[in-house]
């Protein structure tokens, strides 16, 4: 165990590396209007090699009009540290938070349960992951990679498609998942598109969320930010109310985040089409805003934000009979308040 330790520590300790000096490999497209830099999938090099996370279509940096709407919301990385911490004016975070973008979290493991300690259980868009002990599973917690499956990247000058084939014998789970971040032909607009086949003996269900790290342009979280949804919010369980402001179809702050506070909330109040699968965020003083929409309905929706970050997100349900084919996406839009109507 203390070897297995090691080996991850050494792991993320390359991560950092990586992440420090950008050598992470990485690919580049444009529609002549949008351009953005994308992290590729890398047992050995890649910038993220977390077991929370999906590692395809991780998003460096997406331009449009002067505005750069993602980035790091970190400062630091730290392989002792679970999720993230404050550090004085330092953020750090952990090696399975530490990542960038509109980035998607397959909530609900695969043959996790089931597995004894030493056994086997899928993270969906990682890995056949190792069940190391008796302990509960957290996304937080870095676990031995068994099996990465095969990744394979095709880049065009407007796309990138990412296709990863895995088989856990074991569990009896196995699928073909693809994702393609695409930018539309001279329009300031992305969609991100799924489809995940269901190729083992056992139906594949979870749970998917969009982490959407929103960095635009480093500007900090605070009244300047207004968040508009299609439905009336209702908060539950929140965090930093004191410091947010709820009021119909809007979420906003009442000041700026400094330090260590957080606003973190559950909203209900969406129904049960994509028609509720509606974001929009903008920064009056900035002067550039974003849309999120996606076309299955809302299973749950929440935000997390910290000084340097604003995370909506949206969770669907995911249900895969063998033989069958689950598929999903979502567009986003990018736009000066200008340009708004």
């Amino acid at each position: 165990m203390a070897s297995l330790r090691t080996s991850l520590l050494v792991l993320f300790v390359l991560q950092t590396a990586a992440f420090g000096q950008n050598q992470a490999p990485q690919a580049e497209i444009s529609n002549g209007v949008l351009h953005a830099a994308l992290y590729l999938p890398d047992a050995h090099n890649g910038f993220y090699r977390g077991t929370r996370f999906d590692w395809s279509g991780v998003i460096r940096s997406l331009t449009y009009n002067g505005h750069d709407y993602y980035g790091p919301w970190f400062t630091q990385t730290d392989p002792t540290v679970i999720d993230f911490i404050f550090k004085g004016p330092q953020i750090v975070a952990g090696p399975c938070s530490a990542i960038t973008g509109p980035v998607e979290e397959f909530s609900r493991t695969l043959g996790f349960n089931a597995a004894k300690p030493g056994g086997t259980f899928i993270k969906i868009g990682v890995g056949v992951l190792r069940r190391p002990d008796g302990k509960a599973y957290t996304q937080y917690r870095l676990y031995p990679i068994v099996n990465h499956g095969k990744w394979s990247v095709r880049t065009k000058r407007n796309s990138v498609e990412f296709t990863q084939v895995l088989a856990d014998p074991a569990s009896g789970y196995a699928y073909r998942y693809t994702k393609t971040v695409r930018l539309i032909p001279g329009k300031p607009e992305m969609t991100i598109e799924h489809r995940l086949e269901n190729t083992g003996r056992r139906t594949i269900v979870s749970s998917l969320f969009d982490h959407n790290f929103l960095v635009l342009d480093k500007q900090p979280t605070g009244p300047d930010f207004v968040i508009t949804l299609p439905y009336t919010i209702h908060p539950n369980h929140v965090q930093g109310a004191q410091l947010a402001n709820i009021t119909g179809h809007r979420f906003t702050y009442r000041r700026r985040l400094h330090g260590n506070q957080i606003v973190a909330a559950e909203f209900s109040g969406f129904g049960n089409t994509a028609a509720d699968y509606r974001i929009r965020i903008e920064n009056r003083k900035d002067g550039a805003g974003m849309t999120i929409a996606g076309n299955r309905p809302l299973s749950r929706e929440g935000l997390w934000s910290i000084r340097s970050v604003i995370a909506v997100e949206p969770f669907i349900d995911i249900s895969v009979l063998p033989g069958k084919t689950f598929t999903w996406e979502y567009h986003y839009a990018y736009y000066s308040l200008s340009q708004a109507k």
